[in-house]
């Protein structure tokens, strides 16, 4: 069974940066599954944040991070990656990745979720 771990979150000043990191186990993600980022506060609902296909041909963003975020995948690693850049307050969340057949920046269709790192951004 497919398993995922994030890591990279942390505390960071406004205008900074971090790379959240989604490594896989159980399976190789290459050509198998869709990559979804999240991030989800407390008493709020899940938002959509990135996505990349499982070749890793197309990528989608919200709105909110167009721009600032870059999502990737290292194959050799069965790694997916959330460079983030420019980062706001109001990107203080718990981020998840999460597998699935489709990128799509809503969170349903995907089959495995990680954990979440906590990401926050003040000064």
């Amino acid at each position: 069974q497919l398993q995922l771990v994030e890591s990279g979150g942390g505390l960071v000043h406004p205008g900074g940066s971090l790379r959240l990191a989604c490594s896989a186990s159980g399976s190789t993600l290459q050509y198998r599954y869709a990559i979804g980022w999240f991030r989800q506060a407390p008493g709020k609902e899940r938002e959509g944040v990135a996505c990349i296909s499982s070749s890793g041909a197309s990528t989608n963003y919200a709105d909110s991070v167009k721009g600032r975020f870059t999502v990737s995948r290292d194959n050799a690693k069965n790694t997916v990656y959330l460079q983030m850049n420019t980062l706001k307050p109001e990107d203080t969340d718990i981020y998840y990745c999460a597998a699935g057949p489709t990128c799509a920046i809503v969170p349903f269709g995907y089959d495995f979720w990680g954990q979440g790192t906590q990401v926050t951004v003040s000064s």
